[in-house]
């Protein structure tokens, strides 16, 4: 395939958002006109202080625009925390888990919006028109579906466990609530079936992936469509880059590893998602294995440490849809 007119990622946030910076400075380094569609989870989702909040989107969208703190992998860049302190100051919302003062006016700003009965797809094209981020963002649904975590000391928002306890709670299940009468936000399908590169953002697989392919409709999408399915490892040498995924896999049977991952996703060969897989250099072991199911394995390395970093990891995700890569990551041809 030489032509590749549309691409469409799915994932999470923090990953993601690096992901995403990096395929579009390589089309824009390559002058490439390619339309690029950012299918991003929404599991992540709460009502807080009477406030729509939604992690991911907004993690994605400062990011593209530039905007986000980088430091602390969250939030804007610059931002101060006054009001959130007067909120604890009245005992409203929680204590462990602070919102920044121009943070604070994307959630108003959201929360007013789904007050006037805008859909939530609906206000993120709004408010992505902000800033010319390059990309076009789709919530994967326009319902409140939100990733509960099962502990032994109970069942709580994804958030709760993630941000307050720090992941310390070892889970036992995960639970999206609202997943049964959840339907695709308007485009989330046509952006799959129209894509003539699928990828899959080196996101979490348990929390971030499945919660977008698990809207009913979307998984069919992606295994119906017409277009090479490549996924970057979250997994680099049996550690996790950020955040918890190791305990998120081992909590449903599934070893950390990119190895271990790939099979979780599958071969499409096999009735799976993936064409074709990323890992990171040390963890080349993986690509014959892999190489044998029906998954085209390549070995580059995948430490997002800056922009040219980011850039080459995005454009080997294309050339190894394209067939353009052999598994040493050497490139082929054009």
């Amino acid at each position: 395939m030489e032509d590749i007119r549309t691409i469409t990622v799915l994932g999470g946030g923090v990953g993601n958002a690096r992901f995403l910076l990096g395929l579009r400075d390589h089309l824009a380094a390559a002058s490439d006109p390619a339309t690029v569609n950012a299918i991003i989870n929404v599991g992540d989702d709460m009502w807080l202080a009477g406030l729509r909040i939604t992690p991911d989107l907004d993690t994605v969208m400062y990011a593209l625009a530039g905007v986000n703190d980088v430091q602390r992998g969250w939030g804007r860049v610059g931002d101060t925390e006054r009001v959130s302190a007067e909120l604890q100051a009245w005992g409203v919302g929680w204590p462990w888990f602070t919102l920044g003062d121009l943070d604070l006016g994307a959630h108003i700003t959201r929360t007013a919006l789904l007050r006037e009965g805008l859909p939530l797809s609906a206000i993120v094209e709004r408010m992505t028109e902000r800033w010319p981020i390059g990309v076009r963002m789709l919530p994967v649904s326009d319902d409140e579906v939100e990733t509960h975590v099962v502990t032994a000391e109970g069942e709580m928002h994804f958030q709760e466990w993630w941000t307050r306890h720090r992941a310390a709670l070892e889970p036992t299940a995960f639970v999206s609530h609202g997943l049964e009468s959840a339907q695709p936000a308007p485009g989330v399908l046509e952006a799959i079936e129209a894509a003539d590169v699928i990828l899959l953002a080196p996101s979490n697989p348990i929390v971030s992936l499945d919660p977008v392919l698990s809207i009913p409709g979307v998984r069919d999408a992606v295994l119906r469509a017409s277009a090479p399915v490549v996924g970057v490892s979250p997994i680099i040498g049996g550690a996790v880059v950020r955040g918890m995924a190791d305990q998120c896999l081992t909590a449903v049977g599934v070893e950390t590893s990119a190895l271990a991952v790939a099979r979780y996703l599958g071969s499409r060969r096999d009735g799976g998602l993936l064409d074709g897989w990323l890992v990171d250099d040390v963890d080349a072991a993986a690509i014959a294995p892999l190489e044998s199911e029906g998954i085209s394995t390549v070995a580059v390395p995948l430490w997002f440490r800056d922009g040219p970093t980011s850039i080459a990891i995005a454009r080997a995700a294309l050339a190894v849809a394209r067939g353009r890569m052999s598994p040493d990551g050497t490139t082929l041809g054009r």
